[in-house]
This record gives C-alpha cells, sequence and structure tokens, in this order.
C-alpha cells in the first residue's frame, strides 16, 4: 500500500465510527512562540485536550503534517525523515480504552493487512512513588485481542529500557509493561516533574517486527523498545485520565481524554514488511535522482546515506516553503537553509553538480496533490526558492571546501575555523562538524567563536522543536495571561486597521504574541509610512475608547467565509469553525449583528469580553520580512 492508500483508509475508517476529519494545520503553528514547527500530530489539539470545546465535537480524526529540526543529523539511515504525517484520532472526554485499542487493532490487521504475529505492544507498569496504578486494562484488552487471532499472548514485566536490554524476552511474549519513561505522558515528561494542574496518563504503543537480526551493539538482548532496527514503533494511543493535585497526588480527570498518533510512514514500512522509509515512501525522488546520478540505490551501495539524506531534505524543504518559509540565517529559515545546503553537499557526493535540485521538487509532492494541493499549486515558487538557494551556495562551496582542507592541515578546527566558514562560505556550523568528524579532524575550542555566537542560538530553536506542543497554552498564545489575552484581541483591530489604511488586499500571513508585545506579518509591497502608522494606530485607540463588545460563535465554515470572516492565508479549516466579532455597541451573544461588526475573525480565542480594558495601543516598529511582507511590532499599556 501507498502512503496516499492508507491516509484514505485511515480517515475513512474513523470517519465511518463518527469521527469528524479535519485538515492538517500549517508546519508553522499559528500564534505558538513555544516552539518553531508543528511536531507532532497532538500539538494544534493541545487546547482541546486541556477542555476547550471543539468546534466538530468530541470524535476527531486526521492526518498532521509535521517536522522535527532534532532528527536532521539522524537523516540517512533507514527509519528516521524530519518531515512525516501523523495519523491521529481524539476522543475529547468520549470513548475510552474499551473502543480506543480495538479500533486500532482493527486497522492495522483488517485495513492495512498487517500479520498480527508481527505486532508487539506496550503498556504502563505504574508507579507506586505517585500511586499510580498499573494499566491492567490496556494489558488484558490486548490479550483478548491477540487471542481472538489465535495467538497467545503473554504478558512480560520490564521496567526500564535498561532492563530491557538485560532481560531481553521470550518468544511467547507479546504484551510488555514498561516504566513512566517509556509508557507515560504529558506535556512535561514524567510524573514527577509534572506540576500542579497538568494533566496526563498511560499510553500503549505498537510495535511491528521485521525479523532483523539484533545488533549487540545496542545492547545484550533485544526488546521492543530496542534501538537495533527489528522493532518499529507504529502508533501510540496515550490514555489522558489523571491531573496533578497541589499536594502533588494525582487525581482522575473528569473528563477523560483519547490521543492516538500512528506515524503514516512508519505503517506503510509495516504494510510493505520493508525497514527502509526512504525506499518505500520516498521511492519517486529515489528514481530522479538514479538518473541524474548515474548511481543505484540498494543496501550494498557507500553512497546510500548521501540518497537518503538528498531524499529526505528536498521533500521536508518543499513542504516548509510551501507553508511560507524561506530559507535564511535566522530562526525557521535557517533550518530551511540548512536542509538544501546538505542537500546540496550530498548531491556533489554522488556525482550531481550544477543539475538543479529543484527537478526533485515534482517527485516529492506528486503523490501529495491531493491531500496537500495548496502544496502543490506553489511547486513552481518552491522551485524557485530551491534554485536561488542552490546558485548562491554552489558559488562559494567549491572555495569553502579548499579552505577547509586548507584548516584541517593544522590537525583540527577550531570554533573561529567553524565562524571564518561560515561567515564567508556559507557553511553551517552542522556541516563544518560533519565534514570535520568525516575526515577524522578534531574539533577544538568549540566554546568560543562560532559556538558562542551561532550554536547556542540555532540549540535553543532545536530545543524547542523537539518538546513540540510543551509549553502550549489555550489559544495557542505563548500564556493566557491578562496582558496576551488583551493583545490578542488588538491583534484583531490592527488586522482591520490596516485593510482601512492600505486596502483590503492584506492579509494576515502569521502571527506571535506573548505577553510583552504582539507581532503580525501581513502581505503588503511596500513601506508603511508615518502617516499609515499613525492612522492604523489611531483607529485601534478609537475602537478601543469606544468598548465594544468582542463575541464568539461557532458557524459552519462556508458561513463564516460568505460573512467575510478573516482568516490566515494557506492555513486550511475544518467544516465548523470558531469565529471572534468585535462589535457593534449593541452586539449580544445572543444576537451578535455580523454585517455591523468592526471586524470579524476566525479564532479560538481567549480574548477580553470588551475592547474598553486593552489599554493604549501603540506601534512599536514596521518592517520588511521578504518580498510583498511586511511585519508590525506593537504593544498596549
Amino acid at each position: 500500500m501507498t502512503p496516499k492508500e492508507i491516509r484514505k483508509k485511515f480517515l475513512e475508517f474513523y470517519k465511518a465510527r463518527g469521527h469528524a476529519i479535519i485538515p492538517s494545520a500549517l508546519l508553522v503553528p499559528e500564534n505558538d512562540p513555544t516552539t518553531l514547527f508543528t511536531g507532532s500530530g497532538m500539538q494544534p489539539m493541545v487546547p482541546y485536550l486541556l477542555g476547550e470545546h471543539h468546534p466538530e465535537g468530541t470524535r476527531i480524526t486526521d492526518s498532521q503534517k509535521s517536522f522535527r529540526t532534532g532528527d536532521i543529523e539522524e537523516i540517512g539511515d533507514n527509519r528516521h525523515t524530519t518531515f512525516f504525517e501523523m495519523l491521529g484520532n481524539w476522543s475529547l472526554g468520549d470513548y475510552f480504552k474499551k473502543e480506543q485499542l480495538p479500533w486500532v487493532f482493527e486497522f492495522l490487521t483488517s485495513e492495512i493487512g498487517l500479520d498480527p504475529k508481527h505486532l508487539y505492544v506496550t503498556a504502563f507498569i505504574g508507579d507506586e512513588e505517585n500511586n499510580l496504578p498499573r494499566d491492567t486494562e490496556s494489558a488484558e484488552i490486548w490479550e483478548r485481542l491477540f487471542e481472538g487471532k489465535g495467538i497467545d499472548a503473554k504478558i512480560a514485566l520490564i521496567g526500564s529500557e535498561a532492563d530491557g536490554y538485560e532481560r531481553g524476552m521470550k518468544d511467547d511474549e507479546r504484551i510488555f509493561y514498561y516504566d513512566s519513561k517509556k509508557n507515560w505522558w504529558s506535556r512535561a515528561g514524567v510524573p514527577e516533574n509534572m506540576p500542579a494542574g497538568e494533566p496526563g496518563g498511560p499510553d500503549s504503543e505498537m510495535f511491528y517486527d521485521f525479523g532483523t537480526e539484533h545488533n549487540l551493539k545496542f545492547g545484550k538482548h533485544c526488546h521492543p523498545n530496542c534501538d537495533c532496527g527489528r522493532f518499529l514503533e507504529i502508533g501510540n494511543s496515550v490514555f489522558m485520565e489523571y491531573m496533578k493535585k497541589p499536594d502533588g497526588t494525582f487525581a482522575p480527570l473528569p473528563r477523560q481524554n483519547v490521543d492516538f498518533g500512528g506515524g503514516l510512514e512508519r505503517i506503510t514500512m509495516a504494510a510493505a514488511n520493508t525497514p527502509d522509509i526512504i525506499a518505500v515512501c520516498h521511492r519517486p525522488i529515489i528514481d530522479v535522482l538514479e538518473k541524474m546520478s548515474g548511481k543505484k540505490y540498494d543496501d550494498t551501495s557507500a553512497d546510500i546515506s548521501a540518497f537518503r539524506i538528498i531524499a529526505d531534505h528536498i521533500k521536508a524543504a518543499s513542504f516548509l516553503i510551501g507553508d511560507g518559509v524561506v530559507p535564511s540565517n535566522t530562526e525557521r529559515g535557517y533550518f530551511v537553509r540548512r536542509l538544501l545546503r546538505r542537500a546540496i553537499r550530498y548531491a556533489d557526493q554522488l556525482g550531481i553538480q550544477d543539475a538543479g535540485l529543484s527537478a526533485l521538487v515534482e517527485p516529492a509532492l506528486e503523490s501529495y496533490r491531493d491531500a496537500y494541493p495548496e502544496t502543490y499549486a506553489v511547486r513552481e515558487i518552491i522551485k524557485q526558492e530551491i534554485d536561488k538557494e542552490e546558485k548562491k551556495f554552489r558559488k562559494t562551496l567549491k572555495e569553502g571546501l579548499k579552505e577547509f582542507s586548507k584548516m584541517i592541515v593544522s590537525g583540527g578546527i577550531s570554533g573561529k575555523n567553524a565562524f571564518d566558514l561560515y561567515q564567508s562560505y556559507g557553511f553551517p556550523w552542522e556541516m563544518t562538524k560533519e565534514l570535520a568528524e568525516s575526515a577524522g579532524v578534531k574539533l577544538i575550542g568549540m566554546d568560543i567563536g562560532f559556538q558562542a555566537e551561532v550554536e547556542k542560538n540555532i540549540r535553543e530553536h532545536q530545543d524547542l522543536s523537539r518538546t513540540a506542543s510543551a509549553g502550549a497554552f489555550k489559544g495557542g498564545l505563548a500564556d493566557h495571561s491578562e496582558k496576551t489575552t488583551r493583545l490578542h484581541t488588538a491583534h484583531h483591530l490592527l488586522l482591520k486597521a490596516l485593510q482601512i489604511v492600505l486596502g483590503p488586499q492584506v492579509k494576515q500571513r502569521g502571527s506571535n504574541i506573548t505577553n510583552e508585545r504582539l507581532r503580525m506579518d501581513f502581505s503588503y509591497d511596500a513601506k508603511m509610512t508615518d502617516e499609515q502608522k499613525k492612522e492604523a494606530e489611531k483607529i485601534v485607540n478609537e475602537k478601543i475608547a469606544e468598548n465594544l463588545p468582542v463575541l464568539r460563535s461557532e458557524m459552519p465554515r462556508e458561513k463564516a467565509e460568505t460573512l467575510g470572516a478573516e482568516h490566515e492565508f494557506g492555513q486550511k479549516y475544518p467544516d465548523r469553525v470558531s469565529v471572534y466579532s468585535i462589535g457593534p455597541k449593541s452586539a449580544t451573544s445572543a444576537n451578535p449583528e455580523f454585517e455591523k461588526a468592526f471586524c470579524l475573525e476566525f479564532c479560538g480565542g481567549p480574548h477580553v469580553d470588551r475592547t474598553g480594558v486593552i489599554g493604549k495601543f501603540k506601534i512599536i516598529k514596521e518592517e520588511s520580512v521578504s518580498a510583498g511582507m511586511r511585519r508590525i511590532r506593537a504593544t498596549v499599556e
């Protein structure tokens, strides 16, 4: 089965079981300064898992595109990718374990056709110190499910990952209990790290056994959580059923949630019984690379890692550019630049020089044209961005490699050397590190120079991306303090003011709101004059002074669009949406009078009840982001 076929089967399977299908969120999180990229299927759902009402109801399913920066250096093996899709289904206070686990098992075995003899599962062993019980219910459900397939599934008490390597597994064992480091989920990690008020719960993971020989370098014995490659995690059902109390103990949640995430590409690998994610899910790109290089992709090739790196990086960069992230030296753009420059270097290793990696965009996106038509529609723009970056980097790549060769004659690469390569030749720090390691050269004095000026910043961003939704709050804001909420409502007023001053063609292209300031990216092709900024500021303050009501409504997406509700460019929305209206003065929750509202916008909140509490609005700065894109920073006092 292809990923496209499996994605369709998954969504239809859960739709038939009462789930609303919602579209994937962008790879750039909306209104979330805590993370650079959407790194999991759960991330956009955090507000609803924490109690906010979802417009589509209590049963939700989707396929969420995701990107993880922490996996970049892992690319080149047979199972890691930076871009992937996470199949998800959620119960928001609806069904629980006895429905969820049989559904997942049915989907994998009956719909996808996986041999149940290749499936192994895990459950939470319990935590005596925190008085959290063993998840015997999940284990018992799994026993019955395997028994229904004629499999006698024995239960094994493992504990820690280290215990697994020491103990190993017996032939008839299929259900494995692990500790909270492996089978407990909360945004803060293990139970002892959870703050008061934080929800969490046990989870149950599913693994596929490829039957490959255990590699002893990973541990004495193999077990489902072993990293040797025999077992591959393909899905995880999180059962959010506890809340940590102020006294440090745990109490049952009044509303239990289910959060399932299944790796689309990993399930495709299992369906093909092939432990190579690139061969299974990136084959169209590999086919073109073989023609471009004149080399073959196979397990015996010394160049297999180069094939894998190029295929992964071009697909990931294509989706990031498609969602509005262009190569640059800062924040998100740095990672696109890093992906492309790493791909270019490995293309040279394959003998592909000046051939144009943009030729890989079409095969990378062709199979996604139905699932993500908005990305496929801008493929020419994606090709142009990749071409520009390749031409820019190839001008200096050869000279930079020559300079690197001179540097290693001295026996090592210093922080200053790395900084010079970055500054003069555009070599990302990670590329210099990889080149040095490949050449067997020492890294000297990396606590100075480049590391101090660049690496610290990059690592901080990587940590943010790895933690995915950690720290995300209701409404996707940095927090839901009073000032952040005031700024969020001011943000809506500002967008309308910009449309009044600059023209109705102005559209929001991204935002970031903390308790100190708001930041809005918007489409406009010229620098704002001082007079225009003053006029926009004046309009916002006038609407604040009018003390207009701020009201939330739920309605079909088509109705909201007909009413002219603003929404972020490129963002896909579900069939039923939450809409906030500001004004008129006489509006009530029973009669919002949308046609007379000052502004109307798709939004999940939170907002102030009336504009009068916002305070004095002030624009701090207006600047260019890229061609046709401007950015405003503002605050309230």
